[in-house]
């Protein structure tokens, strides 16, 4: 599923924890940005973690636009996308 800012995919992993995997493409910039990136959406996930269902792998893949957008529109944008992926509010 994709938004404007990020795509995620996500697969159940039978476990009872999720992992995470956050990339970052060398296209959105240097590694100061992206570095920048990575951080946002890693702090975005430790936030909301409570929230969601558990037993998945999800990775979060950054576009071009998370580069460029503040922190709230970023999180709103990733909150968007696992609660279209039905991960918000499931336990």
């Amino acid at each position: 599923m994709a938004s404007q800012c990020v795509v995620v995919y996500c697969r159940r992993n039978g476990k009872a924890e999720n992992r995470l995997g956050v990339t970052v493409s060398t296209k959105i910039g240097g590694a100061v940005q992206r570095n920048r990136v990575r951080r946002r959406l890693k702090e975005i996930y430790r936030l909301n973690e409570s929230k969601l269902a558990t037993g998945y792998d999800i990775v979060i893949v950054a576009r071009m636009k998370s580069r460029f957008i503040g922190y709230k529109e970023l999180e709103a944008s990733v909150l968007t996308v696992f609660s279209k992926l039905a991960l918000m509010g499931a336990k």
